[in-house]
């Protein structure tokens, strides 16, 4: 039987919002729906905060925007602290991924008795009454389409994934129109975090035809938008496919997950305290180089989405990967944002043990394998 075939019988599971609404000035259309409730418990950080007038909201209303870029466990108790005494029977994610991943904490478990660590893993919620609405107001986690939500042990830096269907927005928002006064850099960095979102999907060992297809839907839109994202904000055509881009590798996560890429990029942000967006645009041209030899087909087909002209030779694909990156304003070099060489052993055994990602991986990567990677990255 061939892989492919096998590929297609695995059984999985798709689950998105039940409600999407997308285009310039689709926000507006989110009060309509939001009308039955009276109390709404917004999360936003202070750039996304002006937004919430906008919306139009009916109802009492109550703003949380303490949200550091990178949330560990102490600011996601600081939020439901928040939570329970304001008794929502809304919550908004108005911001980037972190502000739509507390927002998925805050909906199951405000009025729950289960706390953080106890949940975090696959399917230990016990469930959901409060309703949830995702605003995402950057182009990058698609944090709105999926069910997971991360969060940094402040003992150890690693990061806690917290997984369940109960965290399943009731309704996403994507208004490119939200997303015109982010600045060149964060646009090009998250924009390539949605590209690696598509790949590492695409080129995953649990790969499903399904999946492809908005994988490659996703890398296509990357490469015909991003660069007129970062180019021009306001250019509202480009902003909406790539937050098309961004739901589409969403909509990856649930059922594949990532892979080595993002294990590898964890500890940049962790450590030091890069964007989650930047650490995986750092990473993602040496990942997607070396995972060609084991990839050869679907690593073709990703650098003809993107306009490449590298096909299957890993130094070309690196090569033109980083010019791709590079030409969007991104400093790919670790050396550049405060890497040490003597740190890159550590990063290398932390990263190497994100089973859970590593092991979705099409070529194995040894702890020596992630040390080159890192080393590689460096210049």
């Amino acid at each position: 039987m061939s892989e492919a075939i096998l590929s297609m019988a695995r059984p999985i599971t798709l689950l998105q919002p039940a409600r999407l609404e997308i285009g310039a000035g689709a926000v507006s259309r989110l009060a309509e729906w939001a009308a039955p409730y009276r109390r709404i418990f917004v999360v936003a950080m202070a750039p996304t905060e002006g937004f919430v007038p906008r919306i139009g909201l009916s109802g009492v209303v109550e703003t949380f925007i303490d949200i550091p870029p990178e949330p560990d466990l102490p600011a996601v108790e600081a939020v439901l602290a928040a939570a329970r005494a304001f008794r929502p029977d809304l919550v908004i994610g108005l911001g980037g991924g972190s502000v739509m991943d507390v927002a998925k904490l805050v909906a199951v478990l405000w009025d729950s008795t289960q706390s953080v660590p106890e949940v975090v893993g696959a399917g230990k919620i016990a469930g959901r009454r409060t309703a949830l609405a995702q605003v995402p107001t950057t182009s990058g986690t698609g944090s709105e389409a999926g069910i997971r939500a991360l969060v940094t042990d402040p003992e150890t830096l690693a990061k806690m994934a917290v997984e369940s269907p109960y965290m399943l927005a009731d309704i996403a928002v994507l208004d490119p129109e939200l997303t015109y006064s982010v600045p060149p850099a964060v646009t090009a960095a998250t924009g390539v975090d949605a590209l690696a979102h598509c790949v590492e999907a695409f080129t995953n060992i649990k790969a499903h035809p399904l999946i492809d297809g908005y994988a490659s839907l996703g890398i296509a839109l990357v490469g015909r938008y991003l660069a007129r994202a970062v180019a021009e904000a306001q250019d509202t055509e480009a902003r909406a496919g790539m937050m098309l881009a961004s739901y589409y590798g969403g909509v990856c996560l649930g059922p594949v997950n990532t892979a080595g890429g993002h294990a590898l990029a964890y500890p940049l942000g962790t450590r030091l305290k890069l964007p989650h967006g930047l650490a995986n645009a750092i990473i993602f041209p040496h990942m997607l180089a070396f995972n060609a030899p084991a990839a050869r087909e679907k690593t073709a087909q990703i650098c003809d989405l993107l306009q490449f002209s590298a096909r299957d030779q890993a130094g070309d694909i690196l090569a033109e990967s980083l010019v791709f990156c590079q030409k969007l304003g991104i400093e790919t070099r670790l050396s550049a944002h405060g890497a040490a060489s003597a740190d890159l052993p550590d990063w290398a055994t932390e990263a190497h043990a994100i089973r859970r990602l590593m092991d979705n991986n099409p070529r194995p990567i040894l702890v020596e394998d992630a040390l080159s990677i890192y080393q590689a990255a460096m210049a």
